[in-house]
């Protein structure tokens, strides 16, 4: 019987590491390290059926690919609760998910008596008092939308290194500079912040989870399928420590936009545990109306407010990648000057926009058709500044963006290696591994950065 058993969970200090027991049959899509998770508050005093969460966040949708089941000692309630809402929503949205149960020993609710032996998706979930909210944050349109929606709350800002900053030693530097930008960001709002770091995607065999499920997914695994109640999940600890009983995650799609991807109101708005409750932020704006949303912002209160979104930089933006040149232009759209807020740009940048795009230059999937779409509804109503922005101007409103996007793609060499991968025996991909992780074909770089 294919199974995952979460063993071993310990929590010492602001650590806290747990081992996961694959069946034979699963073996290949874990590394055999240990989970580990750092907070930066003492974690000693967390139960044990909410230091579950973190690790169960993240190996369940990869037991649900391969219709296994997992086990673990002891769970909160309510995340069972939870995990069993979006494995129905990630079921209805993805074929290829099969499905599978959690059980534990113990269901652990405040409210209700512990249910030994129980089907862990049959108990129900708590609540807290004395209401405190967080939002993970980066800096970049989404995030920084939602701080401006909910700045009367005083949300702590969450960062989670792990996932487009790795846990890996050359990526120090970037955690670093993503730390130093938020503390700045929050010191100047006398806001606090909470910093996780995590193994999540070097304990499980991300290069394989791509090599597999890539051809069933727009983006990559942990975009189009973990990240909502994986990113989430971490922060369980961290929320309960701090007393949070709203826990807020941005939009990177909004309504009418019905993508598969992995965060999203119908998974991230079901995500609970005792005493907090997880929401999906900023569903109902464009990304070019919370760009809107942020110039009213600097207008009345942040004029020098710098915005990080770049995929390449986290010192800054770059100010040459997909990512950098979309945001230049919404910015413009939006009132605002790019030099002034962190991009550098140029009117003559127009033509190296459309000469990228045109060319198939930057790999696009349907999110960033929707998101350039979003631009030329705008562009229709703007007066164009400058000869070079209508030139540019015309050619979008007239481009075929799904041609565009059919146009970019991944290297055929990639794509041959993730079939070579995910045909091979188990012995036979730990041996290519190291070569597979060094052409990065198993880095989920999300292309919308929050």
């Amino acid at each position: 019987m294919s199974s995952f058993i979460v063993d071993r969970i310990t929590a010492d200090g602001t650590s806290l590491e747990c081992d996961v027991r694959p069946s034979a049959d699963l073996e290949r899509f874990v590394t055999g390290d240990p989970f580990r998770i750092d907070y930066d508050r003492s974690i000693e005093d967390v139960p044990e059926g909410i230091l579950a969460i973190p690790v169960l966040a993240n190996v369940c949708p990869v037991a649900w690919a391969n219709g296994a089941d997992v086990y673990v000692d002891e769970v909160d309630a309510a995340f069972a609760r939870a995990l069993e809402d979006v494995k129905a929503s990630l079921l209805s949205m993805y074929d290829f998910l099969e499905g599978g149960t959690l059980y534990a020993r113990r269901t652990i609710d405040p409210e209700m008596s512990s249910q030994p032996g129980a089907s862990a998706g049959e108990a129900a979930g708590g609540s807290t008092s004395d209401p405190k909210s967080a939002l993970l944050f980066t800096g970049g349109v989404d995030s920084t939308c939602s701080y401006v929606r909910h700045r009367e709350e005083r949300p702590t800002l969450v960062s989670v290194r792990g996932w487009t900053i790795t846990p890996d030693p050359s990526d120090d530097e970037k955690w670093n500079d993503l730390r130093a930008r938020v503390s700045s960001f929050a010191d100047e709002r006398d806001l606090e912040t909470a910093f996780i770091e995590s193994n999540v995607l070097s304990a499980l065999d991300h290069p394989m989870l791509l090599a597999h499920y890539k051809r069933h997914v727009d983006g990559a695994w942990y975009s189009s399928v973990g990240h909502g109640l994986g990113l989430l999940g971490l922060c369980a600890p961290m929320a309960y420590v701090r007393g949070v009983d709203d826990l807020l995650v941005a939009a990177t799609h909004w309504d009418g936009i019905d993508l598969e991807w992995g965060s999203r109101p119908d998974i991230d708005d079901h995500v609970r545990w005792t005493g907090t409750r997880c929401h999906h932020d900023a569903y109902d704006l464009t990304r070019q109306e919370r760009l809107d949303l942020i110039a009213d912002y600097v207008g009345t209160s942040t004029p020098e407010l710098e915005l990080q979104t770049c995929n390449v930089r986290m010192d800054g933006n770059c100010g040459e990648c997909e990512k950098c040149y979309r945001t230049a232009v919404g910015l413009r759209l939006a009132g605002l000057e790019p030099t002034a807020h962190g991009y550098p740009f140029a009117d003559g940048d127009y033509d190296e926009i459309r000469a990228a795009l045109d060319s198939g230059e930057w790999v696009l999937g349907q999110d960033e058709r929707h998101m350039w779409g979003d631009i030329r509804d705008r562009v229709r109503e703007t007066e164009p500044s400058s000869e070079n922005e209508a030139a540019f101007f015309e050619w979008l409103v007239e481009a075929d963006l799904d041609e565009l996007v059919a146009d970019s793609r991944p290297p055929l060499s990639h794509r041959l290696f993730r079939a070579g991968a995910r045909n091979a025996p188990t012995r036979v991909y730990n041996g290519v591994y190291p070569a597979l992780k060094a052409a990065k074909i198993g880095a989920d770089r999300v292309r919308s950065r929050r």
